[in-house]
Formats: structure tokens, C-alpha cells, sequence
């Protein structure tokens, strides 16, 4: 007879060991480093190109976090791919069935994955995100807009959100397509084409994930019906539960 109190204890320390072996997983995968050293290595560059870009070309006086984030929508490339990735690896060699032998119980195991690329990808995205700000500002120097610190500090924490919200999103589609290939396809076929076709053609594009998403770090639109840095990061948050709750309750069912 196992006492409640043991049965507590076991499976809190099961939950910590599931979580201790994916993020060692995570950090032991050389691609993981490839990728967010891709992303990193391309935001100072994008950055600087923004900035030189609206020196020259605004009419206006520039906004360093405006600038300074403009490449999030292109270096989030890197972060959809590790996404897929973390979730997709196991599958190329057959490392899948090791893993759900020494972690049968799946909604954990996969719980636990989506937690460790948490863990690993806000620090890569405060990283890319800061990186954007700062030399954005370094170039601008005194010919930047004067921003308030809460708007810089709110642009900024919610593109590191947004980035690490759409690395977990690419994850549950990774869990579910199973294929690297093709989950990336989807994913940055959607992100850099259909999404901007749907944004400038239907209303309610503005509640999908990259749309709202963006709505969190890129100052809203003057119409009425614009969505609020809030409303966008609530939208894509409850887009993220849902699709990981998909992936998880199909990866239960499924044989491997």
C-alpha cells in the first residue's frame, strides 16, 4: 500500500527527473546551439540594417524599440526551427522508443519537453531581442524618439514573450506532424507568406497567433478594432495551450 503522501513525493520527483532529462537532451543537441547561434548572429546585422535603413528613409524621428525589433520577424525563423526540432529529433533515429520506455507516462514526457524549451529559449530571446535594442540605440544615438521606459521595457518583454510562445507553438506542431521537414514548411510557410496575405486581406487574421503575437511588441494600429499588446499576448497564450494540448492528447494516443 502506497500512502498518499509517497505517492505525491514519487511522482513530483518523476516530474523532476523527466524535466532534468529534457533539458539535458535539449542542451546536448547540436543543432539547438546551431540555431539560436544562427538567430543571434543574424539580429545584430538585421538591426543595424533597420536602423541605417530608417535614418535614412523616415520621415519622421525614429523609435529605437521600433528599429531595434523589426528583425524578430524575420530571426523567429531560427526559433520556429529549434521548436521543431526539440520536438521532432527522437523521430530521425528511432531515440522515440528509448525515451517512452524510460518515460512511459507520455503526457508528462512531452509536458516536460515543451518546460525545457521554455527554459532554454527565454534567455536565447531576451538575448536577440536586447541585442536589437541596444545597438538600434548605439546607431541612433541622439536622433532617437524619446521613449518612455515602460514602452521599451514593455516592446521588449513582449518580443522575448512572443518568440518563446511561437518556439512552443512550432513544438506541438512538431509533435504532431512528426517530420522536420515538413512541420518547418508549414510553419514558415504560414509565417512569411500565408500570414501576411491573411493580414492584409481578412479581419480576423488579426486574432491569429502571428498577428497577435506581433501586437505585443509593435505599437497597435490607430483603428478602433486594432488588438492591445494585452489582448495580443492573452490571444497567443491561449493559442499556445490549445495546440499543446492537441499535441499532447494525440501523442497519448498514438502507438509511437
Amino acid at each position: 500500500m502506497t500512502l498518499p503522501g509517497t505517492a505525491t513525493r514519487t511522482r513530483g520527483r518523476e516530474a523532476v527527473q523527466a524535466l532534468a532529462a529534457e533539458v539535458s537532451k535539449l542542451v546536448s543537441l547540436p543543432a539547438t546551439w546551431l540555431t539560436l547561434g544562427g538567430a543571434l548572429a543574424a539580429n545584430p546585422v538585421l538591426a543595424i540594417a533597420y536602423t541605417v535603413a530608417g535614418l535614412r528613409g523616415s520621415a519622421g524621428t525614429p523609435s529605437v524599440p521600433d528599429l531595434g525589433l523589426a528583425p524578430i520577424g524575420y530571426t523567429q525563423a531560427g526559433f520556429v526551427i529549434l521548436g521543431v526540432l526539440a520536438a521532432c529529433s527522437e523521430y530521425t533515429g528511432g531515440q522515440i522508443r528509448t525515451t517512452l520506455t524510460a518515460m512511459p507516462r507520455r503526457a508528462l514526457q512531452l509536458t516536460a519537453k515543451h518546460i525545457a524549451l521554455a527554459i532554454v529559449v527565454l534567455p536565447a530571446g531576451v538575448i536577440t531581442a536586447a541585442s536589437g535594442v541596444v545597438l538600434a540605440a548605439v546607431v541612433l544615438g541622439d536622433t532617437a524618439a524619446p521613449v518612455t521606459a515602460g514602452r521599451a521595457a514593455g516592446a521588449l518583454s513582449g518580443a522575448v514573450a512572443y518568440l518563446a510562445l511561437t518556439t512552443l507553438i512550432s513544438a506541438a506542431v512538431g509533435a504532431l506532424v512528426r517530420r522536420t521537414l515538413a512541420a518547418v514548411v508549414v510553419l514558415l510557410g504560414y509565417l512569411f507568406i500565408a500570414g501576411p496575405i491573411l493580414r492584409d486581406h481578412v479581419f480576423a487574421a488579426r486574432y491569429l497567433p502571428d498577428s497577435a503575437g506581433f501586437a505585443m511588441w509593435l505599437p497597435p494600429a490607430d483603428d478602433g478594432g486594432a488588438v492591445t499588446p494585452v489582448h495580443g499576448a492573452v490571444l497567443l497564450t491561449a493559442w499556445t495551450a490549445v495546440l499543446t494540448a492537441v499535441a499532447v492528447s494525440v501523442y497519448r494516443r498514438r502507438d509511437m
